[in-house]
């Protein structure tokens, strides 16, 4: 339905060579390299510009959100990612944590989300343009940071997605709740048509290919930009596998965007022939 690409120039993450070890998880400005007293202002004017030229093409700029800190993020680095992965990530704990199923934000991951709040905010006075749409995985440690990270902006409702979920199978930290359990939890949040009530995508042999994520990503941005033509900023809080997902979909190389992280990318979508 569409073709994407992810349009260089404007933040600092969007050098082929950044490193967001030494960008970090949320930079001034969210790596915005316009620090004018006009930089949001300027970027919208640009974006709204650029909507004007062709009638096929449709621009946005989304910020993928990378939940705050869980308790399986705090046993991978207590293990290593080699035996996380090979071993631990497939247990619901090892007596001391507990990171399964659908673990929650630990303290410092509420920390990293009050970070990125306090940016947001900070950067209303230079003319932040706020989401006009909000979509978020629906694991508890990512709603829980799209919470903390947006409390108090007068934002749209939250929309939970399936897609929007972490690579998953296999570790028992990417299986999710319950319809039920959302509901009751995030009751101001919405949940898209057709979300089942129990998992039925997690499967405890078989891990979903990296491959396929760019897949679950691409129907996110179609939707985006077939249903949301009249938003011109999207957020969408989600992991670090399938905001890599997005990246690759979007023709962008691999990004290791830290727990609480944030990545803004200026989107073309073009209709397909």
């Amino acid at each position: 339905m569409f073709r994407y690409e992810a349009l260089p120039g404007f933040f600092a993450q969007d050098d082929p060579l950044a490193d967001p070890a030494v960008i970090g998880a949320v930079p001034a400005r969210f790596g915005l390299l316009d620090s004018s007293e006009t930089r949001w202002s300027n970027l919208t004017s640009k974006l709204r510009e650029l909507n004007t030229i062709d009638a096929s093409s449709s621009y946005k700029l989304i910020f993928f959100g990378r939940h705050g800190q869980g308790y399986h993020n705090v046993a991978e680095t207590k293990y290593g990612t080699k035996a996380w992965d090979d071993y631990w990530a497939k247990l619901y704990g090892d007596g001391e944590l507990t990171w399964g199923p659908d673990p929650e934000l630990t303290s410092v991951g509420k920390d990293q989300a009050t970070d990125v709040s306090k940016i947001w905010k900070a950067e209303l006075a230079a003319h932040i343009p706020l989401p006009d749409r909000l979509y978020c995985s629906p694991m508890t440690r990512a709603m829980q940071t799209n919470v903390i990270t947006f409390a108090e902006l007068p934002l749209p409702t939250v929309v939970i997605l399936e897609n929007c979920r972490e690579e998953y199978g296999e570790h028992t930290c990417d299986k999710r709740n319950t319809r039920t359990y959302i509901q009751n939890k995030f009751p101001h949040f919405d949940i898209e048509a057709g979300f089942t009530e129990e998992d039925e995508l997690w499967d405890a042999d078989v891990r979903e290919t990296a491959a396929h994520a760019v897949i679950r990503a691409e129907s996110v941005l179609d939707r985006i930009f077939r249903e949301d033509t009249n938003t011109l900023v999207v957020s969408i809080t989600a992991h670090g596998g399938i905001i890599n997902g997005f990246l690759r979909a979007l023709g962008r190389s691999r990004y290791a965007l830290p727990t609480g992280g944030v990545v803004p990318v200026v989107v073309k979508a073009t209709k397909s022939a």
